[in-house]
Formats: C-alpha cells, structure tokens, sequence
C-alpha cells in the first residue's frame, strides 16, 4: 500500500470509533496511512455530553448503554476504562396508564408477555385485550416477504391494547419514533425472525428468556461510566495523534477527483484524502455533495428532536417514590413528559449524598415543538407532569434542559432498500467515500461505535485494492 490519507468528517462516538480503531490498525500492520478527523464544533463527541458539578454527574445526551450488545463494552476495556465502569441498579419499571403508575407486568420483555399469572392480574389491559394478546399462542407464522412497520407487526401478534398500552412507549422511546411508521427490519428484526423461528412470539421470548438464564439475570443490563460517557471522548482524544485532528472548523464541500476527494473547510484550508469516511447525519452529507444525486430515504421527514430535563433536589425534602428506576409513557397519556429516569436510584453514583436527581425527556415523533419553546416554559410543564404523576411539589435546587434538535433519526419502512441503493449508488459515484452513524444502521452508542469498526476495514480493504 502507498502512503495513503483517510478523513474521517464528525466527531461523534461514530467518530472517534472509526478513528481510534483505524489507528490501531495503522500501528498494528505498520501501515503507510495517515487519517484527519474533522469537527465543526470546537469540542469531540457530538451527542455525548457529560457535566460535572458539585458531585452531580449529569448526562445530558445518552446516558447509558446495553451490555449485551458488545462494541461499547470492548471500546471502554480497549481504552483502558473497564475499572470505570458501572451498572445499574435493578429496579421495577413502571409506565403511565390513566394518569397513575403501574408496575411493568413482571416477565414482559420488550412488552411481550413470557409469565402468564402477572400478565392476566396486571390492570394495564381489559380482559378483552388480555385474550387477544394470548391468541399469539395459535396464531400462524406472517407470510408476507416486505418489510412492514414495527406496529402492524406487533397488533396484527398481540392486538391493539397491548401495543398501545406497553410496547408503544417500550419501543417507540428508542427512536422517539411512531413505532407504526418505523420498519421492522431496520429497528426490531429479531422479533420478525423470532415469529419465523417459534411461529408465536410470546413462546419464542419464552425460550429465549429461559436460555438467558444460563447467565445471572439480578444484576443490570446497562452500564455507564463513574464519571460520565463523555471518558468515552476524553480517553479517545487523549490516545489519538494531536495533529490528527481539526475542530471548529467545518466542512463545506467534498469534491471528488479521479484519485480522491478534496475535503474544503469553512477557513478555505483544503485537504486531499484517498478515501473519506462519513459519520454525520444523511442530510448533512447530503449537503457536502451538491454534484452527486443521492437516493431519496424512505424516512422523507425530518427526524425528530427531543430535549432532557435534568432536576435535583434534596433528598430529605424528595417525597417517597415507588422502588424502581423509572417510568415510560405512553402517547395517548396527557403528559409533556415522554419517559422519566429516577437516577439518583437507577444510578446512585452520579449525586453527591442526601441528594435526588431525576431526567425527564420530552419530544416525540410528529410532536417535537415542546423543544423549541423556552427553559422555563419546558421545565414548568415537566414540573406540573411531575406534580400530577408523582406528588413532587418541591422546588428542584437546579434546573438544566439541553435541547438536541433533529437528532432521532426515523428508520421508515423502507429504510433497508434505501441502504441498498445507497451503498450501490455510493460503490457506482463515489469509490473511496464510507458512511456510518446514527442515520444508518442504529441509533445507540453501541450500534455507533459497530458501525465505526466496519467502516475502518471497509476502508483498508478499498485502500488495499
């Protein structure tokens, strides 16, 4: 291989995954390779923000991620912060139903019953919608090859009750999505090969629920950092080569060449690269490369923006709460207030004692304007949401709301053909040029940093060619 340059556009977790594991690689194979990666923004780590106060830990992005999906994991021990991390506390879910708590039917996974007596006892369903849910047991396998919505998938299985009552807001507070738009083979294809596999899915998670079991089941399925996500960055910045990186100084155009691609940055520095790897949102991408017709996504509309709510209290004022981590909402509820961590519970770590703390989020697909209305307009309809859930009438001692607009990509039925003719179309224009991110193949951090990794040996197998 010749000397070579890769960019790498975003410095997201996608970012900064591809590039930590692409120098690796450059020190593994002593390779004649060389990368930039390029920020817009004066800081790394797009949409993991961490703030630090007082012996608050606040997250004002994601603020966690699952164990069993395992690139996150393997970064942070590739990283050296394995001693860092922290799993959280195990605790009864609860969801919103008439204006009252309820407990989460013990056995429900992702919504789906697996333990009869609690699904039957629970009032989260009339008995009508208790028995369609059960027909699921005799139902025939789903014939049909094309991708559908996870919606109709699940109602056409369990009927509407318990879609709209539990896997709605279950699901859909994934992608702050419509789960009746979103495509089942982009989001949930485990459960479409799961009804192929057992025919009923309430059986298949069954089985799949009593293998899991091999391995201890009492402790929690998410982690995090004892300081925050935001080590994830630090440690990555601190590791890569300082020249190696450019930030607060955008990217405007990408021009191909026959050779490569020249990268012109908002100062008029430009940058000549064999290949480019991509990590920022679709449109934006899109954007970068005026002269290139890229396929239309199924997901036409804007993605959705939400915000977090971050309030702390003292605790000896904090009324008593149900024992359990948090609560999800369903969006036929009244309530600004999609979902709510208890996170002084959920994650004891991250308040300093005698101290709560909890983080609502508000914004959901095709009801987003909350967003944009103001810090005091938003707090003040997530304290009355509050007040009217829980009985918390105390004054938080502080406040933060951190708005992330447009940042929830809606995967639509459809997206999975739209990949294909993106790939074929990018392979075809645009030899040399990878793409990966949250608009793509996951929204999480762990289907980010995956997503990162592909991208580096799809470039070093392009670049060996």
């Amino acid at each position: 291989m010749k000397q070579t340059r890769v960019a790498i556009v975003g410095g997201g977790i996608t970012g900064l995954s591809t590039a930590f594991y692409l120098q690796k690689e450059i020190e593994r194979k002593s390779l004649p390779l060389n990368f930039v990666l390029i920020e817009g923004k004066k800081h790394l780590g797009g949409k993991i923000e961490t703030e630090r106060t007082d012996g608050f830990v606040m997250e004002k992005g994601p603020d966690s991620f699952l164990e069993r999906k395992a690139d996150a994991k393997q970064l942070a021990i590739d990283l050296g912060l394995e001693k860092e991390l922290v799993r959280n506390q195990t605790g009864q879910a609860y969801i919103l139903h008439q204006g009252k708590l309820l407990p989460i039917p013990e056995g429900a996974i992702m919504g789906i019953p697996t333990r009869i007596t609690p699904f039957v006892s629970t009032p989260l369903f009339s008995w009508p919608g208790k028995f369609r849910a059960i027909k699921d047991l005799f139902m025939s396998r789903h014939q049909e090859a094309n991708d559908i919505s996870v919606g109709s998938f699940f109602r056409r299985r369990l009927g509407d009750e318990v879609v709209d009552h539990l896997i709605e807001p279950l699901l859909s507070g994934i992608y702050a999505g419509n789960i009746d738009q979103l495509s089942l083979q982009a989001t949930f294809p485990q459960f479409a090969r799961m009804e192929k596999e057992h025919r009923s899915l309430i059986i298949g998670m069954k089985r799949s629920r009593r293998s899991s079991h091999k391995s201890p089941r009492s402790q929690g399925q998410f982690l995090t950092m004892k300081r925050g996500l935001r080590r994830f960055v630090e440690q990555i910045e601190n590791q890569l080569p300082e020249e190696s990186i450019i930030k607060g100084n955008p990217l405007n155009r990408i021009i191909k060449e026959r050779n490569g691609y020249l990268l012109v940055l908002s100062s008029n520095r430009v940058i000549q690269a064999d290949a480019v790897i991509m990590t920022l949102p679709f449109e934006r991408m899109k954007a970068l490369l005026p002269n290139h017709q890229l396929p239309h996504p199924a997901h036409s509309g804007t993605a959705t923006s939400v915000a977090t709510v971050i309030l702390g209290y003292d605790a000896e004022q904090f009324p008593d709460i149900p024992n359990g981590t948090g609560f999800v909402v369903p969006k036929r509820e009244n309530s600004t207030i999609t979902a709510c961590t208890w996170t002084h519970k959920k994650w004891p770590h991250t308040v300093p004692q005698g101290k709560a703390m909890v983080r609502c989020y508000v914004g959901r697909s095709g009801d987003d304007s909350i967003v944009e209305e103001s810090d005091e307009t938003i707090v003040e309809r997530v304290q009355a949401d509050l007040k009217k859930i829980q009985g918390i009438e105390v004054t938080p001692e502080f406040t933060n709301v951190t708005r992330w607009r447009q940042s929830m990509p809606q995967y639509r039925v459809g997206h999975v053909e739209w990949l294909e003719k993106l790939n074929h179309t990018c392979r075809k224009q645009l030899p040399g040029l990878f793409y990966a991110g949250a608009s793509f193949s996951g929204i999480g951090i762990p289907d980010c940093i995956r997503q990162g990794k592909q991208s580096v040996r799809d470039v070093l197998h392009y670049l060996e060619q």
